[in-house]
């Protein structure tokens, strides 16, 4: 039987070089690019034609970052197919990020050079806005849309005698430091990113004591320091060019350096290989690159509180209740 697998983000960087891996993994699956630019969409699913021409790929009008969005695509997905086999949640944000330049330069002459560039801590800060459904924009895009969508897509993710899984890109930013529980949306910080990604490491743990016994089952990656989009709107394109060399020189020493998306999406490839109860859930699974360029994949134990992770949880669900309220509330004045 065919898979199912739908990746959220699926149009550049990491979600599509997945997409291509799975795709020369198995010729049989039924792949669905969840992205928010469908022009785009096109584009990479015309690229995935070019060289899987019996692929099947269907393409998702998905903004993770809207909550009517989400409801509108997961309606979509349940009138399209019987089960999911694969739930990727690739998409992300980072808006507005502010580097620290003096850091920077600093970091780049010191010990810390490669921790510095795998974490981007004491490095980057960000400015992060309300958006339509008010809520903070990193942490709707990065979680909450993604959590919402897992609860629409409980009946296809969540049946009799079928195993699915739901794997999240996180990173290696992914921070106790950076997460408050008083403040989930991280409204009142300068780091939403990191919040997002240590938010969605405890969701995920979460998600494995609640639904296991249902057949889902949720894991975590890390696709190391890749070069995107998202990562070259960091710093000026000059920098880069400055910068790039030091990076390819560093990778001699560290496996962290993933650079490409191809190599950065190695951890999520080796997760669809695996039996999904031989699996960790305290462990982000992280894409290492060798200095003579060969991928593999490490598991790395989360810092996180399991009592912590259950409060997390408790707290979504209350936001998703006064979320769904209000947007009835909307609807109804409508």
């Amino acid at each position: 039987m065919e898979k199912v697998v739908v990746v959220t983000g699926a149009n550049s960087g990491i979600g599509l070089a997945l997409c291509e891996r799975l795709l020369m993994e198995d010729r049989h699956l039924r792949l669905c690019l969840a992205c928010r630019n469908m022009q785009r969409a096109e584009a990479a699913r015309s690229a995935l034609l070019a060289s899987h021409a019996d692929a099947r790929i269907d393409l998702l009008h998905l903004d993770v970052g809207s909550v009517r969005s989400v409801l509108t695509a997961a309606e979509e997905i349940r009138s399209r197919y019987n089960e999911i086999d694969f739930l990727y949640l690739n998409a992300g944000i980072m808006p507005n990020p502010q580097v620290n330049l003096k850091a920077l330069f600093r970091g780049l002459f010191s010990r810390k050079v490669i921790h510095m560039f795998a974490t981007a801590e004491g490095l980057l800060t960000q400015r992060d806005l309300l958006n339509s459904d008010g809520l903070q924009e990193v942490f709707a895009t990065n979680l909450f849309g993604h959590f919402i969508l897992i609860q629409e897509l409980e009946p296809l993710l969540c049946r009799a005698g079928h195993r699915s899984r739901v794997v999240w890109t996180s990173s290696s930013n992914a921070r106790r430091s950076a997460f408050s529980m008083e403040d989930i949306q991280h409204g009142n910080g300068t780091e939403p990113y990191s919040s997002s990604k240590y938010a969605s490491d405890m969701l995920s743990l979460a998600l494995n004591r609640h639904k296991n016994n249902q057949g889902l089952f949720s894991s975590v990656i890390c696709p190391g320091l890749v070069m995107t989009n998202l990562t070259y709107g960091i710093l000026p394109s000059f920098l880069w060019s400055l910068i790039m060399p030091i990076m390819y020189l560093i990778r001699l020493f560290t496996n962290t350096f993933t650079l490409t998306p191809y190599n950065g999406a190695e951890a999520l490839h080796w997760l669809f290989l695996q039996k999904p109860e031989s699996l960790d859930p305290r462990v982000k699974y992280h894409s290492l690159t060798s200095g003579f360029g060969t991928n593999y994949t490490q598991p790395q134990k989360m810092d996180i509180d399991e009592e912590m992770s259950e409060v997390f949880y408790s707290k979504l669900l209350e936001l998703e209740n006064t979320v769904r309220r209000r947007l009835s509330e909307t609807n109804s004045k409508e």
